[in-house]
């Protein structure tokens, strides 16, 4: 059975844009000013898979001409909606051909590649997305780690998933998010350390920083498992 891309849903769009940067996902996104700091330079930046412009607008507090690009048309045309004076741009997943190479010194990724499926296809985007960045130009993508399929989180239910324990890397793994009403599951790709490290070689790009953010303890939210299991990781990479 093919599978198919979840997001690409008018009532997920809407769901989506009533996210903020609390429970589960503020370790997505906490330390990732620290992080764009230190290894990124200029200030132009590309959002890939944008969805409903909430890490496109991040990135642009963060004082980035940031362009947000996505192939689900219902999430773009709610990121137009909520943000009328950002720039939302309809991609085609095969091609990225309308935006400018080597220019661009942040490529940010947030969350996308775990819904798209196969190998062959990760390498792909991940080489185009590459030839983007300008000589020291960086791509920061953050993941799901493999651990948020089999636990439970802030922001996430797995338990009525049990099949996910036995999930390998390219496989479809399903998680309801908690934050918000629409309760059907999202089906992604599960993907290990492993399997990303590969895509990168293959891809021609070199792995600068790994991170995987763990919560402290004292923030205000109800934390399950996040001080102790981290539920996404950041990679920063460079053109090889």
């Amino acid at each position: 059975m093919a599978f198919t891309n979840c997001y690409q849903d008018a009532t997920r769009a809407d769901a989506y844009a009533q996210l903020k940067f609390a429970n589960t996902y503020y370790l997505a996104y906490r330390d990732l000013p620290a992080i764009i700091r230190d290894h990124v330079t200029g200030t132009k930046a590309i959002d890939f898979g944008c969805g409903t412009g909430r890490s496109t607008r991040f990135v642009r507090q963060l004082g980035f001409d940031a362009i947000g690009v996505d192939i689900a048309p219902e999430m773009i045309a709610k990121a137009r909606e909520v943000d009328r004076s950002g720039n939302y741009q309809l991609v085609s997943e095969d091609d990225l051909c309308d935006l400018q190479a080597g220019v661009y010194d942040l490529v940010l990724s947030v969350f996308t590649f775990g819904n798209i499926s196969g190998f062959d296809p990760k390498v792909r985007l991940f080489h185009d997305l590459g030839v983007l960045l300008n000589a020291s130009g960086k791509m920061v993508s953050v993941v799901s780690s493999p651990d948020i399929y089999v636990h439970e989180w802030a922001s996430f239910s797995t338990k009525d998933y049990p099949e996910n324990r036995s999930a390998q890397s390219g496989d479809v793994v399903r998680i309801i998010t908690t934050d918000f009403a629409d309760n059907r599951p999202a089906e992604d790709i599960l993907w290990t350390d492993e399997s990303y490290r590969d895509v990168y070689v293959r891809a021609g790009l070199r792995l600068v920083a790994t991170y995987k953010p763990l919560a402290q303890g004292d923030e205000p939210y109800k934390w399950v498992n996040e001080t102790r299991i981290a539920p996404w990781v950041i990679y920063v990479l460079a053109q090889a």
